[in-house]
């Protein structure tokens, strides 16, 4: 009798420890199992690589792409927006309109780029006037003369301005294309390119220089 208990005492306390067993190993997959962990990993990863395809790769030269560029439109668009009151040609005119048709929408996509970077967007006014020259840029001294010009020496200054500031645009965005990694922006850089050499050949025929 008494080994008769003791094999049911033995048989029980290995039942009881082959189901803690099979409780312990349940409880190990939920948190330890390989599959889950790469399930988890890879649903992460998914969200991970779908948050970065939707605001693409960038770098440094896209950033600085964005930053000069939109500074560099607004005052394209301050320029072409004096052309409507002071010029004589219609051609002109016509060119001024093409110009704030085509950068106003770029400085909205450009300012929506570095603000989903977490990059500083320029402000409104930031266009630094104290060096002629740089990147095209207008000084103010050019920007009073422009203001004060009306009919044909208007035209005259407009293009011949014009035609510097598109030029600083062209290098920013030929930069843009060698250096920067965004695809959008090396997009936007070869339009850029594109638009402004022809509006530059256009302007330079209508000054007599083509």
């Amino acid at each position: 009798m008494t080994s008769k208990r003791s094999l049911v005492r033995r048989g029980a306390a290995v039942a009881a420890a082959g189901t803690a067993a099979l409780v312990l190993a349940a409880c190990g997959g939920s948190g330890d199992d390989p599959a889950g962990h790469d399930g988890h990993t890879s649903t992460s990863a998914s969200a991970t690589a779908s948050a970065s395809a939707s605001q693409g790769r960038h770098n440094a030269a896209d950033v600085a792409f964005a930053q000069g560029m939109i500074p560099h439109h607004r005052q394209a668009v301050e320029m072409a927006e004096l052309a409507p009151d002071r010029a004589r040609s219609t051609e002109v005119k016509r060119l001024a309109a093409d110009i704030k048709k085509a950068q106003d929408p770029e400085i909205r996509t450009l300012s929506g780029w570095l603000a989903s970077w977490g990059e500083e967007v320029p402000a409104e006014g930031a266009v630094d006037h104290s060096v002629h020259g740089a990147g095209g840029m207008m000084t103010a001294e050019d920007m009073e003369k422009l203001e004060k010009a009306s009919g044909a020496a208007f035209d005259t200054a407009f293009m011949e301005m014009m035609i510097e500031h598109h030029e600083g645009a062209v290098a920013m965005a030929k930069t843009e294309q060698a250096d920067g990694s965004h695809a959008p922006a090396k997009e936007m850089a070869g339009r850029i390119i594109s638009s402004q050499t022809a509006e530059i050949e256009k302007m330079n025929e209508l000054l007599g220089r083509g």
